[in-house]
């Protein structure tokens, strides 16, 4: 198996279902904090005849990331694909209540984490690798302040990096995603009726579908 994924945010709902999806034509680099569900998904991967590497660690570590990506280049020399799904749901307050350890953490995760990460993998990827974001247009909905504005700037951070390679690569694709029953939907959504939303493989699948290029 000669093509190389990386997922940040693998631990649990699209960034997990994105990894089984792939593991059949990819080594697949899982990254997330729960190491429990890692290492679930890492016995799911192989017994479909899969492989993977687990790398419990916060995207927000930079050493760690610096260490990661080092590693990738080490072994495999490349980076075939990042998906990066990992975020930070900061509670809903109204705009004037928003906790600065929120706001921080916000964008310590959803932008400063992005950023750096676009640095580090974008040399492994060179001209022909992809990379996969995924937008959740909630910008400027009442007290979603946190969420809301640090997720735009990673799409905004996204959209400027897909600019700049279009001619050149990586390929940088920055899809919408209907709604899944994740944990972070749950959070900003509690009491809605679950039975209606798209199910993270349901979604992983319909994502490689239509753009078969990705694979």
């Amino acid at each position: 198996m000669d093509k190389i994924a990386l997922i940040t945010g693998a631990s649990r709902g699209l960034g997990c279902a994105l990894a089984e999806n792939l593991a059949a034509t990819h080594h697949i680099i899982a990254v997330g904090k729960t190491t429990g569900a890692l290492e679930e998904l890492d016995d799911r991967i192989k017994a479909a005849g899969g492989q993977a590497t687990l790398a419990p660690m916060d995207i927000t570590t930079d050493a760690a990331m610096q260490q990661l990506c080092r590693s990738i280049f080490e072994r495999w020399g490349k980076l075939d694909l990042w998906c990066h799904t990992a975020i930070h749901a900061a509670p809903l307050a109204p705009s004037g209540h928003i906790s600065p350890k929120d706001m921080r953490k916000s964008l310590d995760v959803n932008v400063t984490a992005t950023s750096r990460l676009i640095s580090y993998v974008a040399p492994l990827m060179g001209t022909s690798g992809q990379a996969l974001f995924f937008d959740d247009p909630c910008s400027g909905t009442a007290y979603f302040g946190a969420y809301g504005a640090s997720k735009a700037a990673q799409i905004a951070l996204a959209r400027s990096w897909q600019a700049e390679t279009e001619r050149t690569g990586p390929k940088v694709h920055i899809l919408t995603p209907n709604p899944m029953p994740t944990a972070t939907r749950a959070r900003f959504h509690p009491g809605e009726d679950r039975s209606t939303l798209h199910a993270p493989a349901d979604e992983a699948a319909r994502i490689f579908a239509a753009q078969p290029e990705i694979r």
